[in-house]
């Protein structure tokens, strides 16, 4: 199978119905899914969001969480992604934990997929865009 780096607000979409859920989960059938191991991190801190927001209670995070961490998502070490995020949060001027994922795209020479607007728009104006997909308007292919 095809890798294809994803990110959290991928991720959270295959257990919280929101736009772009059906795509999101359409990708897990298609590709071999990766990200760095701040996915974790960054799955945890939208389902607390959601929780101090009302949208999910306390049981409902929890297997939420419970259901990511049985996802199949190969995480990755990002130690060696850390001059190249940097590079690329540099370049697109971005938050760099975002570039993270991009980093590890190019790392592993696979498209990025996220619904993460602003870092598309960025992202697509540069060297970028042949790596990146947004999820709520593309979906790659094989």
């Amino acid at each position: 199978m095809t890798p294809l780096v994803i990110d959290a607000s991928v991720a959270v979409k295959w257990v919280i119905e929101e736009r772009g859920t059906p795509a999101a989960l359409a990708l897990r059938d298609r590709f071999k899914l990766i990200a760095p191991e701040l996915l974790v991190a960054e799955c945890a801190d939208i389902l607390w969001k959601k929780v101090t927001r009302n949208e999910l209670s306390d049981a409902e995070a929890l297997l939420c969480a419970r259901l990511l961490e049985n996802a199949g998502i190969e995480i990755m070490p990002t130690g060696a992604l850390l001059e190249a995020a940097t590079k690329i949060a540099i370049e697109l001027a971005h938050p760099a934990y975002d570039c993270m994922y991009l980093a590890l795209a190019v790392q592993q020479h696979c498209r990025f997929v996220t619904a993460d607007n602003t870092l598309v728009r960025k992202a697509k104006s540069g060297r970028w865009k042949e790596m990146l997909s947004a999820l709520a308007t593309e979906a790659p292919t094989d």
